[in-house]
């Protein structure tokens, strides 16, 4: 924790941001750049949040959301950093069927890149120091939140106060901004868990990105900048702990075992680190002057890559709505704003979350006939190049109604 003393803040902002992780201080961006005051409030403390080491996660930024961070001028601080994903493989276990995505099919753009949680943190936090109208309070603690008739009041911990016309949560699953709205939420627990780390090999990955489901769940390989891959191993909850707390040795046995040997030799190239999975979703994704964005509203199985992508689509399409209502002198806040926001992303991110569970429960098994339907639908997938070509289009997530950001437009 700092030890300075606390950042002044104004008394008021046009938008209230809770949660300056990459979803939130994606959001706080996006708004500032366009020209409205707005304050960030962030439990922990950035410098340490952007410690390489503190965060075993990379994450897949598909096309679309690399235009939101890109449309924010979040993308030329970290894209240095990021790795295109060119192909996508898709194996089940070693059956010899096998589905495979070459981004040469669409065009020249890459699917996404992978990149470290640590770089999007630093990278969005970095962008909100050099935006004048944007205020960061970090490390803060939200206390509580009032919610009037025409506007928002926060009071932090250290009895500091501001208003806006629209609070933000983008406090992650646990979300204090929801439940002091009092948001119902509904979980569900696989009993998996996500081990993540970073491997360094002798052979180059040449941008491709490796989904293998396993009967204990899917095993990623994803492609780094340098000859590395950051892997998303999803195992047994029982046995997560006892395979993360292995010396070295074990631990990179385990891996390789279900790694192979076809990036040549492997060496491990971070700290390991395990978070158990979990589906959630809130009842509802707006009240009375709130928004929710991010985990805040949804959280999923990392199966498809998709967490972090769907915040950003929740970032893009509220910045949208507030943008657009203020150009017409309309209230950032008011009701119109937060059902158009609600009404626009409440069925995708209820379309993935259903996808994302449909699919764990598919494939996290070894059930023959199970196994006989996955390989004939990843066979059928591979063979009819129309559905092959939307599914793509889907993993760069440039399919739906799309707001501008995601396009590539100005907000």
């Amino acid at each position: 924790m700092s030890d300075s003393p606390p950042a002044p803040l104004p008394e008021a902002v046009d938008i209230l941001v809770i949660g300056g992780g990459p979803v939130g201080g994606l959001a706080a961006a996006i708004l500032g750049q366009a020209g409205l005051s707005v304050a960030v409030i962030e439990a922990a403390d950035p410098a340490l949040l952007a410690r390489p080491g503190t965060d075993g996660r990379s994450i897949a930024v598909a096309l679309s959301a690399q235009r939101v961070f890109a449309g924010g001028g979040v993308w030329p601080l970290m894209a240095a950093e990021a790795e295109p994903i060119r192909d996508i493989r898709v194996t089940d276990g070693h059956s010899p069927v096998f589905l495979h995505y070459d981004h040469r099919e669409l065009g020249d753009q890459p699917f996404g890149w992978i990149v470290e949680n640590t770089t999007i943190r630093r990278a969005v936090h970095q962008r909100l120091r050099d935006l004048p109208t944007v205020h960061l309070a970090a490390p803060a603690q939200v206390v509580s939140l009032v919610r009037a008739a025409g506007a928002v009041t926060a009071e932090l911990a250290d009895g500091r106060r501001i208003g806006a016309s629209l609070a933000i949560g983008a406090d992650g699953r646990p979300s204090f901004v929801r439940r002091s709205a009092g948001i119902p939420v509904t979980r569900l627990d696989y009993r998996q868990s996500g081990i993540v780390t970073t491997v360094a090999h002798d052979r180059p990955h040449r941008g491709i990105a490796h989904e293998r489901f396993l009967p204990s769940g899917p095993f990623a390989i994803l492609p780094m900048t340098g000859n590395r891959s950051s892997i998303v191993w999803t195992e047994r909850l029982h046995l997560a702990d006892a395979i993360v707390g292995q010396d070295d040795a074990g631990f990179a046995r385990e891996l390789r075992d279900r790694f192979g040997d076809f990036l040549g030799p492997l060496t491990l190239a971070g700290p390991r680190f395990h978070y158990p999975l979990t589906l959630q979703v809130a009842g509802r994704m707006v009240d009375h002057r709130l928004a929710l964005v991010g985990d805040a509203a949804h959280g999923m199985h990392p199966v498809a890559g998709q967490g972090m992508n769907m915040g950003i689509r929740d970032v893009a399409a509220l910045a949208e709505a507030v943008v657009d209502a203020r150009r017409l002198g309309l209230d950032a806040g008011g009701p119109a704003v937060l059902e158009r926001y609600q009404r626009r992303r409440r069925f995708d991110n209820m379309l993935m979350l259903g996808l994302t569970d449909a699919l764990v429960r598919l494939f996290s098994n070894d059930v023959a006939p199970l196994k006989a339907l996955r390989d004939l639908g990843l066979g059928a997938v591979e063979e009819l190049p129309g559905l092959k070509r939307l599914l793509m289009r889907h993993a760069m997530g440039t399919v739906g109604d799309l707001p501008r950001l995601m396009r590539g437009l100005p907000l």
